[in-house]
């Protein structure tokens, strides 16, 4: 299981509960070249693949701007410069200014890690058109994730097996299996994509980032960052301080936490959206119709996800709703109050024995299309994840931490526990306790942090502008809900962040908006 859910980006749509992301190869190529020097050749994008999570070509936005899509080649080894190369997907539409209004390009990662960035800023450009009358939007396929270089592991049939196991395993049966069957995904992942896994992480992520803006040809890094993008942001702005440009970070990663504490961290984060989610539902003029009071429905709940241990009930045929299945389609409906109305319906349909929309938004969590084929989000969520994080916690010591996570969460606590495992035999050693992000000397970055948010709770804005360093990091507060600010819709929050990227104008540090 992955050591922490999916720091996924929060722009989800009721009309898109699969998020997409991208497979598909690139070949490696050895090249004596300087590759600061070369020319993209943009052309149409093809429609996404099956490893992007599949769909049609991007569509032309509304005055017609034309979707491009380009690869950029970049070193396997960025310790070996020269040697062989491997093929990022690029894609971008062009800015609507002209002139001296253009500044340059402004580059995503809406976050994952593993999150196509190729497939996902087509479908929410409208979200950043006012972004586009100064800059060239551009996003792109980290190494490993989609068409670049992806990260393959277990085929369509073993994942479906991998997301209905038990994650709470409640006896040594069930554990052993969970173990099993963690090493099996581990040991794929290995045997199909050995020559990338060491060649995936955030600082390599981040080197090519820096290719990037040379090859895109602009002197500094314009960077709009959500969720585990705001970490490689970071990470960027330790590496290259004066090479930052305008920056944003949205629904911001905890820069000092080692896994189990970010682990616990998403613990209570995703308690406290379930809270609100409760207290939502019986505040309404009209009756709840999952609970009587705030505690009732989230005691109807936990008796829903105990009595799936026992017994599932049918999900999406063939497969039947499970404890963990319908534990991942909680919490992705946490991700955003947008989506709390279908964890209204998928729990009232689970009462009634019917699983069918718990298990589309479990699907949505983990990157499965309506025709059984899963984006490659997870094999490379994983495979990053691991590359960057040294520690490797073992069953034994999963079970002595789990009193602390019922604590924090009766509801969620023993699945991110276990999910704690999921680096335990992994075949790359893990960089770091946590990355470094100290960028002194850089230019100011906007760190926006949400009260509400499940995934990456609060405090880690705080503790991101704290690493930062002093006059890097700008705090900005929203009190609201989700995962993530900005695409909120929230005046003041759009306002703050569009005014520093189109215009310069830092907003006060402490700025909070409601």
């Amino acid at each position: 299981m992955p050591t922490l859910l999916r720091l996924r980006a929060a722009a989800l749509t009721a009309s898109a509960v699969l998020l997409s992301t991208v497979l598909a190869g690139c070949g490696d190529d050895a090249k004596d070249e300087d590759v600061t020097r070369q020319e993209l050749s943009w052309k149409a994008c093809p429609a996404p693949d099956e490893a992007q999570g599949g769909g049609p070509a991007p569509t032309p936005l509304p005055d017609d701007g034309e979707w491009e899509c380009a690869t950029m080649k970049a070193p396997l080894d960025w310790s070996d410069p020269k040697g062989d190369t491997i093929g990022l997907e690029l894609i971008r539409v062009r800015t609507t200014g002209t002139g001296n209004e253009r500044i340059g390009s402004l580059v995503f990662n809406f976050g994952g890690p593993g999150g196509s960035g190729v497939a996902t800023l087509p479908a929410f450009a409208k979200d950043y058109e006012k972004l586009r009358t100064r800059y060239d939007l551009v996003s792109f396929d980290p190494r490993g994730v989609g068409r670049s270089k992806p990260v393959i592991c277990e085929n369509d049939q073993q994942l479906d097996a991998y997301f209905q196991q038990d994650g709470t395993p409640d006896d040594a049966a069930e554990r052993t299996q969970l173990l099993d069957s963690t090493k099996e995904f581990n040991d794929a992942c290995e045997q199909n994509s050995e020559k990338v896994l060491p060649h995936v992480r955030t600082t390599d992520a981040a080197r090519d980032l820096d290719l990037m803006r040379q090859v895109l040809g602009d002197d500094k890094l314009h960077y709009f960052g959500i969720s585990y993008g705001t970490e490689l942001g970071g990470v960027y702005a330790h590496l290259f301080p004066k090479r930052v440009g305008r920056a944003v970070f949205d629904a911001v990663v905890n820069p000092t936490q080692d896994p189990e504490q970010s682990s616990l961290g998403q613990t209570k984060g995703f308690q406290l959206a379930l809270d609100n989610f409760a207290e939502d539902c019986v505040s309404k003029t009209e009756e709840c119709p999952i609970g009587d009071s705030a505690q009732d429905v989230k005691d109807r709940i936990a008796r829903l996800l105990s009595d799936l241990d026992r017994t599932p009930i049918p999900g999406i045929f063939p497969r039947q709703l499970t404890q963990t299945a319908a534990t991942s389609g909680i919490l992705q409906a946490l991700y955003s109050q947008d989506f709390w109305e279908f964890l209204t319906d998928g729990l009232e349909e689970a009462y009634d024995g019917d699983g069918s929309t718990l298990m589309l938004l479990s699907d949505s969590m983990n990157g499965r299309s309506e025709n059984g084929e899963y984006d490659n989000s997870t094999a490379a969520f994983t495979a990053i994840s691991c590359a960057d994080a040294k520690p490797r916690y073992d069953a034994a010591y999963v079970e002595r931490r789990l009193p602390e996570f019922r604590a924090a969460s009766p509801l969620f606590g023993d699945s991110l526990a276990w999910s704690m495992i999921g680096c335990t035999d992994w075949a790359v050693a893990g960089a770091a306790d946590h990355p470094d992000v100290s960028a002194p000397g850089s230019a100011p970055i906007l760190v926006v942090g949400n009260t509400g948010d499940p995934a990456t709770p609060y405090e880690g804005a705080r503790a991101m502008v704290d690493a930062l360093g002093k006059g890097v990091g700008v705090e900005l507060t929203y009190r609201g809900q989700g995962h993530g600010a900005y695409d909120s819709k929230n005046r003041c929050v759009q306002d703050a962040v569009n005014g520093y990227l189109l215009d310069g104008k830092v907003p006060p540090t402490g700025t909070v908006c409601t």
